[in-house]
């Protein structure tokens, strides 16, 4: 009867359900892009590795650095050194100049090859090890050596953007080539592989260019930001990630019950700053579905009481041979539930297609739809139904069926 009822009137029902369909669409659309770019995020900290923890005088992931924090000072190469000898939980240890050239030190970090020009580079100055710590792979060459390092040589390790750039369709013959930048020669040693996972498809070390710590500080002499990547022996991160806190502390004279004047950080905790995010969005994702949803649900309370106008006479009919206030309530209730579990059907439909658009025509922005939120989406569809569905339905069954029936 609810079904023959809906599609009766047909252009009617979708008009009414026209809210439940942007609202669970809604909800649908940003929780899928909200799911893959969390899984973006997890893939490359994951790549980079699950164990390491990363100690910064400033505040590193997702935040900005205040007022306040500029004036710390940066860590330092000894820091290294006493956290290593220092914790036994801590397997290993490498030191970052984060990006040399970027930051107005009058280090020019353009790199030219012949008549070929790449302004995109992120500069950093590594320790030996790094390679080994966040897990790089390198397209073929090798990685900068304790050699290079003690001897400040002028080498690099380019990533494939640089690559590319300057070396198009020379895969394989990368290494060795001479290239220019900050006015002297640098000659490149490697080529990293591309990461597999990247945030929008990009994954900043694509545009990383390597060379060794001391060359840094030689190159910049008045950069002096290190960034300290600690890799915690197998199922101790918590206790290397307290050891090293402690440490900092102790060398940097912060007194007990004074906050840290510097960043610690675990894999974890780059994931819950990330959540709490993307909390946010969903949050302002889930009001505008609730507006929706309201709208939707007003509507169907609506065409539910016009409904039971129109239905009179059928009312009174099934109340005279014996129908009870209890099934009247369940016909209309049932009514306004199918009519809303259709537009959430709608609305899941649609944002599964437009989801699929969006990996199509932005390969690079996931959209994995999680099935909890199609559930939900489903669920919350039903249950607007069902909370507005009431009134009309009670309405209904309280009508009298001897004025049903004289009812014209």
């Amino acid at each position: 009867m609810a079904l023959d009822s809906i599609m009766g009137h047909k252009f009617r029902s979708f008009l009414t359900i026209l809210g439940i369909v942007v609202g669970v669409m809604t909800a649908i659309v940003v929780a899928s892009i909200l799911t893959g770019l969390r899984q973006s995020i997890v893939a490359m900290i994951e790549e980079y590795g699950t164990s390491n923890i990363y100690a910064f005088h400033l505040t590193t992931g997702f935040g900005e650095a205040n007022r306040e924090e500029r004036s710390r000072k940066p860590l330092t190469e000894k820091d290294a050194e006493a956290i290593l000898k220092q914790s036994d939980a801590v397997e290993d240890i490498t030191s970052v100049a984060p990006q040399i050239g970027s930051f107005g030190d009058g280090f020019d970090d353009n790199l030219t090859y012949e008549d070929r020009n790449y302004r995109w580079a992120l500069t950093d100055g590594v320790t030996p090890n790094y390679d080994k710590i966040t897990n790089l792979v390198l397209r073929e060459g090798r990685f900068i050596t304790e050699a290079d390092n003690q001897q400040r040589r002028n080498v690099l390790v380019i990533g494939v953007n640089a690559a590319d750039a300057l070396f198009p369709n020379k895969e394989g013959e990368i290494v060795g080539r001479v290239v220019r930048m900050n006015g002297t020669t640098w000659e490149i040693i490697g080529v990293i592989e591309k990461r597999k996972a990247g945030f929008f498809g990009e994954n900043e070390e694509d545009r990383k260019v390597f060379m060794p710590l001391r060359t840094a500080r030689k190159a910049a002499p008045h950069r002096d930001y290190i960034l300290h990547i600690i890799k915690a022996k197998t199922d101790q991160v918590q206790t290397a990630l307290l050891d090293t806190e402690a440490v900092l502390r102790q060398r940097r004279g912060v007194k007990f019950g004074e906050p840290n004047d510097f960043d610690i950080k675990t894999a974890d905790n780059f994931i819950e700053q990330f959540d709490s995010i993307i909390g946010g969005v969903g949050l302002a994702a889930i009001a505008i579905s609730c507006l929706g949803l309201l709208v939707g649900g007003i509507g169907v309370m609506n065409i539910m009481l016009v409904s039971v106008t129109e239905r009179t006479k059928e009312i009174g009919i099934r109340k005279a041979i014996g129908a009870t206030r209890s099934a009247i309530v369940m016909q209309f209730l049932l009514e306004a539930m199918v009519l809303t579990f259709f537009g959430g059907l709608i609305g899941v439909t649609l944002a599964v297609g437009i989801s699929n658009l969006i990996m199509l025509f932005v390969p690079s922005l996931p959209a994995s739809i999680p099935l909890w939120a199609v559930i939900l989406g489903l669920t919350v569809s039903i249950g607007v139904g069902l909370v507005f569905g009431v009134l009309p339905a009670r309405k209904a069954s309280r009508l009298d069926p001897i004025e049903c029936l004289r009812y014209e």
